[in-house]
């Protein structure tokens, strides 16, 4: 007989439950807990979407984020400096650029000054460019930050950086991030939607990706005119109820193959056929904006016929009436390497009165204080001018990761605030620095998110949107 069976004999179910290591107790855990994994996959299956509680109550339900892709100028347009005025023409000091990585300048090139005058505004005499006349109206419900940076120079990864926390692509975006902890209180729109206005991205689709979360969670991206989403409409001879039977039957058959592999990410296309099923009906309504006033087009300078960062601001507004939780506008077109002043007059005209109307729209309809908008770009420019003959720039701005500044409204951040300085140059930081992720941490904050807990197990480890990284940016908050 073989030892090893010889030693097995006389083993009896009590001697083993006893000396195997597991016992009774952990084996029932171990099924109870399976029975819990199972409830919570049956539910994801049901709706991955279904809303979920925060860590704690945020002052915040939804964002809406208009970025200005290609890095607006913090000099020209919120962060005067008249030290620049005086040193028109002339180098920086050599000490003042040292180790600096720049993109297509020298460190040596002469300072251009303001390019805009600036003056007082508000009770809080918060100084604003003339560029932006209707922002400077409403100085008194916005939070200016003046000393934001970033680890990257180049668009795309800043771009990718700012909206995911790691400057290549692949990290779930902030949407993601906001969806994937709160879920969506709408059962007709995505939690997530997109929408781009300017020139392009250059970040591309990884800034509203959901990288390794289920992909129930990437942004949806709506088109400025047209059907919001591509083939929104049944083709001629489908009817609703064809639809709705062939629906049904692909939905039995998804179901099937969850039950059988219990992949979630046949949840995500579930819930897709359906999402995009009622789309049919939500999103014509919500495009379409006759029943909108005039006094609230003209608000916006919205014509409802033409493509627009001003028609993107109003459908964001009610995208967020009807319960969607995070809207990303991009608008492309900041990058002014030559002729800073006709670029950003361009801009502003396309994006400061619609900017401004949306922070006045929500606030008189009660939305404000529970909508946290922020406006900004991927990084600032250079106070030193950048001109090339050979690619025909003159009179612009190189990229700057060290300084720039950007605005929050609503949701939790201080109104009527100032924070953070640069140096008279505008070069460095002098006074209460804010990272990119330390505006990611304090963004999550607002929505009711401790932004080191909130988490999720990929590739071995447990990831987050600020990664190792980010603080709280305590003295903004309300």
């Amino acid at each position: 007989m073989h030892p090893f069976q010889d030693r097995c004999l006389g083993i009896t179910r009590r001697h083993f439950l006893r000396d195997c290591g597991v016992g009774v107790g952990k084996m029932a855990l171990a099924g109870l807990l399976a029975d819990k994994l199972g409830a919570q996959t049956h539910a994801a299956a049901v709706n991955p979407m279904a809303p979920r509680p925060a860590h704690y109550p945020g002052k915040a339900k939804a964002v809406i984020h208009l970025f200005m892709a290609g890095a607006p100028s913090h000099l020209d347009l919120f962060d005067f400096k008249p030290e620049l005025t005086k040193m028109d023409g002339k180098p920086l000091p050599a000490s003042v650029t040292e180790g600096q990585r720049l993109a297509f300048i020298r460190a040596d090139a002469a300072v251009m000054g303001p390019q805009f005058k600036f003056a007082r505004h508000g009770r809080s005499g918060m100084e604003i460019s003339e560029a932006l006349p209707y922002l400077a109206k409403i100085v008194d419900e916005i939070c200016l930050i003046r000393s934001c940076h970033t680890d990257q120079f180049n668009h795309a990864p800043a771009q990718t950086f700012f909206q995911t926390g790691f400057a290549v692509p692949g990290r779930p975006s902030i949407g993601s991030w906001a969806t994937y902890g709160l879920g969506c209180v709408t059962r007709d729109l995505p939690a997530f939607v997109v929408l781009s206005t300017g020139s392009g991205i250059s970040g591309g689709s990884a800034l509203w990706s959901s990288g390794f979360l289920p992909t129930s969670y990437t942004g949806v991206r709506f088109r400025n005119k047209g059907d919001a989403i591509l083939n929104v409409s049944n083709p001629a001879g489908i009817d609703a109820e064809l639809q709705r039977d062939t629906l049904d039957l692909v939905g039995t058959l998804n179901r099937k193959r969850l039950d059988a592999t219990g992949d979630l990410e046949i949840t995500t296309r579930l819930a897709n056929y359906e999402m995009a099923f009622r789309m049919q009906t939500s999103a014509p309504e919500l495009m379409d904006l006759r029943g909108e006033s005039k006094e609230t087009l003209d608000l916006y300078g919205c014509d409802p016929a033409v493509p627009s960062f001003a028609r993107a601001c109003l459908l964001a507004r009610r995208m967020i009436e009807r319960g969607v939780r995070f809207v990303n506008i991009f608008h492309e077109g900041w990058d002014a390497h030559s002729d800073v002043v006709g670029n950003h007059r361009n801009m502003c005209k396309a994006t400061d009165q619609a900017s401004t109307a949306l922070v006045i729209d929500l606030k008189r309809r009660g939305l404000l204080d529970e909508t946290l908008v922020a406006w900004g770009g991927e990084f600032g420019r250079t106070p030193m001018v950048e001109s090339n003959a050979a690619l025909g720039r003159a009179r612009g701005r190189d990229h700057h990761p060290k300084a720039y500044s950007m605005w929050m409204a609503g949701g939790g951040i201080k109104p009527g605030v100032i924070h953070g300085a640069t140096d008279e140059l505008g070069y460095n930081i002098v006074q209460d620095p804010v990272h990119v992720h330390d505006i990611q941490a304090t963004l999550l904050h607002c929505l009711g998110f401790d932004h080191e807990r909130l988490t999720y197990r990929a590739q071995g480890r447990d990831f987050r949107l600020t990664d190792i990284h980010g603080h709280l940016v305590k003295a903004i908050l309300e």
